[in-house]
């Protein structure tokens, strides 16, 4: 028999996505630190050679172990193993923080 869910047991995820130069990285700064209700975990996608913007994003949060860069490729294009990967492990520190913010890439 399945056992229902409660929202307890949901994460909220947010995808910020948009062309390169669009105002991603701004947003992501803007809401970690305009914020201060909610803990959250942010994974960065990084598709170029030289990963910046979790740089940029590290200098507005509290606890950057909760930052995890993903340069594997564009998350947008496919569901990638890395992905899986990661959200298994942020599943493991789900009381951690209260919601999770997905960057995609430019």
């Amino acid at each position: 028999m399945a056992t229902e869910s409660t929202s307890d047991d949901l994460t909220p995820i947010t995808v910020v996505t948009g062309f390169l130069g669009a105002g991603k990285t701004t947003l992501v700064n803007y809401i970690l630190k305009e914020q201060n209700k909610w803990k959250i975990a942010v994974l960065e996608n990084e598709f170029g050679e030289v990963s910046i913007d979790d740089g940029l994003v590290a200098e507005s949060m509290d606890a950057p172990e909760d930052l995890i860069t993903m340069d594997n490729g564009c998350v947008c294009c496919s569901v990638r193993g890395d992905l899986i990967r990661t959200l298994g492990q942020l599943s493991k520190r789900r009381k951690d923080f209260d919601a999770i913010l997905l960057e995609t890439t430019g």
